[in-house]
């Protein structure tokens, strides 16, 4: 369990400030009109408020105070799955502590104000679309679901060798020759 509050210890500050102070200047010094680029034109910068759910996703004119809860159960999920993690498994780990930054990153915005989720890094053109507008613990949560499947699915193939390992299939059955009968 140690480990576990290591890593999380660890990456929870170092993702929060850098999600709420990225945040901050990007509502100090971006405007709803403004468009810089970052990495060479790659990637505009872009204000947007997100008071819908992933990508954007609207469900109702004032969701707030249904994010709240259902992100605290989120939360709350996250947190029993780190419980549960093997203590070896580095990648689980991490995952789950990517997943709970950035949900507590995005929470903090919902909590303190009701315009939303900052959003401001793209939308970044992919030639035949755009991708949606996103910060700091949107890229954290990303990462750690990407992180989380490539758990499972190590997980898997590790349960599966285990059980090839111990079963070897049926026994097979070996009957004595029958005598030959005299006739």
């Amino acid at each position: 369990m140690k480990r576990k509050l290591t890593i999380l210890g660890v990456t929870l500050p170092i993702i929060l400030i850098a999600d709420i102070a990225t945040k901050r200047w990007a509502v100090a010094a971006l405007t709803e009109a403004s468009r810089p680029d970052f990495l060479g034109g790659y990637v505009p910068l872009t204000l947007a408020y997100n008071t819908g759910a992933a990508f954007g996703i609207s469900i109702g004119s004032d969701p707030r105070w249904f994010f709240v809860p259902v992100a605290l159960l989120a939360l709350a999920l996250m947190v029993a799955l780190i419980i549960q993690a093997r203590p070896d498994d580095n990648v689980r780990i991490v995952a789950l502590t990517l997943v709970i930054c950035g949900a507590l990153g995005n929470l903090y915005d919902r909590v303190r104000w009701d315009q939303g989720v900052v959003d401001f890094i793209g939308p970044v053109s992919l030639g035949f679309m755009d991708w949606w507008i996103f910060n700091v613990a949107d890229m954290a949560i990303s990462c750690g679901v990407v992180l989380l499947v490539i758990s499972f699915w190590i997980e898997e193939r590790r349960l599966k060798r285990e059980g090839a390992e111990t079963d070897e299939g049926p026994a097979e059955v070996v009957r004595p020759d029958p005598e030959p009968t005299r006739g």
